[in-house]
């Protein structure tokens, strides 16, 4: 008996190649960023550093499974938005109270400030498009 589950729509179509583009160029800029850091200066402020790298290899499993777009992708997908805005939230709080803990700032720092709340958006659009994509190929013809 053939699998008669609806597949999802691709996270990869339409809107979602411009989320997936956005995705790889903070990949990109988060991993640049983390290796400078730690390369130069991590005696300065290791927890931040450490984070900035965190944050990169978020970025880099979430562009790939987004772009990937099959079931399991979609699973790792949802998991690596839902870290990233905890990891957003979390660090964006720390960071407004705790300023000392952060003489650095990470790529999450007061929510992403230093990107123009991009890091802040950016997961809860991932979670949308995820949904989107899921429940659209769950409506009737």
């Amino acid at each position: 008996m053939p699998d008669e589950r609806p597949v999802p729509a691709s996270t990869r179509s339409g809107p979602g190649r411009v989320l997936v583009a956005v995705y790889a160029v903070f990949a990109v800029a988060a991993t640049s960023r983390a290796t400078v850091q730690m390369l130069t200066k991590f005696a300065e402020a290791p927890l931040a550093y450490v984070l900035s790298a965190f944050s990169a290899v978020v970025y880099v499993v979430a562009t790939v499974a987004l772009a990937r777009g099959g079931p399991t992708a979609r699973k790792v997908a949802w998991c690596a938005c839902g870290v990233e805005l905890a990891g957003v939230l979390t660090i964006g709080f720390f960071s407004l109270f705790d300023p000392v803990a952060f003489p650095d700032a990470t790529v999450w720092s007061v929510f992403g400030r230093g990107y123009l709340f991009v890091p802040l958006v950016l997961p809860i659009l991932g979670l949308l498009w995820l949904r989107h994509t899921g429940r659209a190929a769950a409506e009737p013809d």
